[in-house]
């Protein structure tokens, strides 16, 4: 079976990291962006990263650099919308997007979103917290590229929220085991990656 293309959300703005680019902060002697593609690389097709600015600033890992198509740095949904027209434009059917901020991200999760998808084709990653209730993490998703027309009209009509745009579209879930750490735990502050060094 042909694996699907994947794409790297690495376009966000990182204010609450301090700015700078998230995708190059260090954790245990590598980069962000470098533990994520050793995660999703083994388990997809062709590999792209999604970011704006310098795409020069990625040179270094060989990988195609594609831009959000909305000005103003639109979220990781602008981000999706790119992956998905890269993968159409390769023939591919579905794409999994993940972000570059969840350097724990499972080895199986192509397969088990692939497992999961729901009547649309989508499927979301999800883990239960502290509690027990089920978080979704739509960011790590499988997306099929026939949602392309639906999430552009979204963006334009002002949709921002991902977890918002999946839920329309009665996504599947591929539900993940939160212990002993869970593998969506993603990087927003300093806090967050002195926590994920002590983790990895």
């Amino acid at each position: 079976m042909t694996l699907p293309p994947a794409v790297i959300l690495a376009g966000g703005l990182s204010t609450r990291m301090g700015g700078g680019n998230k995708a190059l902060r260090m954790l245990a002697g590598e980069t962000l962006l470098a533990r994520v593609i050793a995660r999703i690389g083994p388990q997809c097709g062709a590999l792209a990263i999604n970011a704006n600015g310098d795409p020069e600033q990625f040179a270094a890992y060989g990988l195609p650099v594609i831009a959000d198509g909305f000005a103003g740095f639109a979220g990781p949904l602008a981000g999706v919308l790119a992956g998905m027209d890269w993968a159409a434009a390769a023939g591919a059917e579905s794409v999994v997007s993940v972000s570059v901020d969840t350097p724990f991200l499972p080895e199986d999760l192509v397969h088990r979103l692939r497992e999961a998808r729901g009547r649309s084709g989508l499927a979301i990653a999800a883990s239960p917290d502290e509690s027990g209730r089920l978080r979704d993490h739509p960011t790590c998703g499988l997306w099929p590229v026939a949602l392309a027309g639906a999430l552009r009209a979204a963006l334009e009509s002002g949709l921002h929220r991902i977890g918002q745009f999946a839920a329309a579209y009665d996504p599947g879930r591929a539900v993940f085991d939160s212990r002993p750490v869970d593998p969506f735990l993603n990087l927003n502050t300093p806090e967050d990656l002195a926590r994920a060094a002590r983790l990895a």
